[in-house]
This record gives C-alpha cells, structure tokens and sequence, in this order.
C-alpha cells in the first residue's frame, strides 16, 4: 500500500510539473495561433503519438457500449471545455495566473469526490487541501505579485479548473480499461467537437509563421509532453490513490508554472512565491501521512 501510495505520487507531480510548463509554452503559441485551432493541432499531435505507443505496446482499443457515454464526458469537459478555456485564460492574462488559477483544481475535486464517489472528508484531507489552498491564495494575494489581468481571463481559468476536476473524478470511474485507450478516446473527441472552427482558420493562417521553430516546438511540447505524457501519468496515478488526496498533487502546477514563467518570461517571482510553496508542500505530505 505505501508503495502504491508513493508510485501514486510520484506519476502526478511529474504530471503536474509537466503542466506547469505547459503555460509557459501556451503564452508562446497563442502569439501566432488562438487557442481552439491551437488545441487542436496539440491533440491531432498527441493523437499520433498515443496510437503509436498503444500500437507498440499491443494496448486494447475496446470499450463496452455502455461507458461510451462516460468517455465522451470524459473528452467534452477535460479535453475540450477544459483545455480551450485554459489556454485561452492563460492567452488574456499570464502563465502564471494560468497555472495559479487552475491550481483551485483539488479543491473542486474534493467536492466532485464526495458528491460522486462518495469518498469520505476526513479531517486531515480537509487540513491538508486547506494548507495548499493558503499556499496558493499566499501566491496570487501577496504584496506586488501577480496582475490578475482580465476578469473575463481570469474568469476562464476557473472553469478550466472545475472542468478539469470533473473530468478527473469521472476517470475514477473506468478503472478497467488502460489509461492510453481512455485517453486516446477523450482527445479524439475533443478533435471531432474543434475541428470545424479551426480547419477553418487554419485555411487562411500564415503557415509561415505557424512552422517557425519556436511556434513549432510549443505546438510539440503541448502535443506529446504535456498530452500524451501528462494525461497518462495523471491518469496512472488517480489509479493508485483517492481523488481526494491525488488532487492535491495539482498544486505542484503553479510552482513550476511560476518558476518557468520567471525564467523564461520575466514574470515577477517574491518572497510570497516561496512561502506559499512551502504550504502547498506542507498539504501535499499531510495528505500522503496514513
């Protein structure tokens, strides 16, 4: 079981570290391509790339007719709803905000697990999500930090994170199948609800600028790293552990977003980073204790 637990931990906060990079590289592509077509072309990249591996590693691709309906769930509020209004929230307001905002992600899932699986709230579960969520009001409220920028940005941000909770409750709930199948299924959802608006401005965009290394390896990063990766490594570890404590984990975003935003972007760093760091830290081993 402490194996489990640890295995468990280790495949989301490399998860969520992957995505706390992710925000860096959506402030880049979303200078050249708006965030739906840029959506798109990340999952019609990661599509590719988690056929390949299934096929590598004989996964099967079966799904019973009756968890059909979950798997769409599953694609239009994670792959879809989520994704597009995270990006787009990041766009309008900053890589930091982006990763800062939708860190709110646990805290919904806490609510979605007791709602949905029923999982019970323990005290120490409430403490350990209370201390990370400090930690992250200790980032966004501190003294000279972040701008929020637009409200309508901000605003995104905070559906990306209750859609994102949900969508990891209900993966909970397709414990049988391999997570590569389920999250093949979910991005290729999403590429079938994207692919209008965006073929359609992808036929007048300027594939110059579209095929420029920088734009090009954002579009790669995001594709393969953060979706391929990232969704399997999220989805192993929600496997190995409760929604409720595996959420915690999310937290881990905003300080590597926050991190790379400051080395990548001149995005201010204070001492209200640090000690907010500190409590996210706190909550997430508070969370592992038995």
């Amino acid at each position: 079981m402490v194996r489990s637990t640890w295995r468990g931990a280790a495949y989301l906060s490399l998860a969520a570290s992957i995505w706390g990079g992710m925000f860096v590289m959506v402030r880049v592509a979303t200078s050249v391509i708006p965030p739906v077509p840029l959506v798109w072309l990340r999952y019609l990249t990661a599509a590719v790339a988690i056929f390949l591996f299934g096929v590598a590693r004989g996964v099967s691709w079966h799904v019973s007719a009756k968890d059909w309906r979950l798997i769409f769930l599953i694609g239009l509020m994670g792959q879809t709803i989520s994704i597009v209004t995270q990006e787009t929230g990041t766009m309008m307001t900053s890589a930091q905000m982006g990763s800062i905002i939708t860190a709110a992600t646990p805290a919904f899932m806490v609510i979605f697990a007791r709602l949905i699986l029923h999982e019970a709230l323990t005290p120490g579960r409430i403490l350990s999500v209370a201390l990370a969520t400090a930690g992250v009001l200790a980032i966004v409220a501190g003294p000279g930090e972040v701008e929020m920028g637009s409200f309508w940005g901000s605003l995104s941000l905070v559906v990306a994170a209750l859609t994102w909770a949900l969508m990891s409750i209900l993966l909970k709930k397709l414990p049988q199948y391999p997570t590569v199948t389920v999250t093949f299924y979910g991005v290729l959802v999403a590429l079938a609800l994207l692919a209008p608006p965006s073929l359609w401005w992808l036929a007048s965009a300027d594939r110059e600028a579209i095929l420029a290394a920088p734009i090009l390896l954002s579009v790669l990063y995001l594709g393969i790293v953060s979706t391929f990766g990232g969704f399997c490594l999220w989805n192993m570890g929600l496997r190995e552990m409760d929604a409720t404590v595996s959420g915690l984990f999310f937290f881990f975003q905003p300080v590597v977003g926050t991190l790379l935003g400051w080395l990548f972007l001149g995005e201010a760093v204070t001492p209200w980073f640090f000690l907010g760091s500190a409590l996210i830290a706190a909550g997430v081993l508070l969370a592992m204790r038995p």
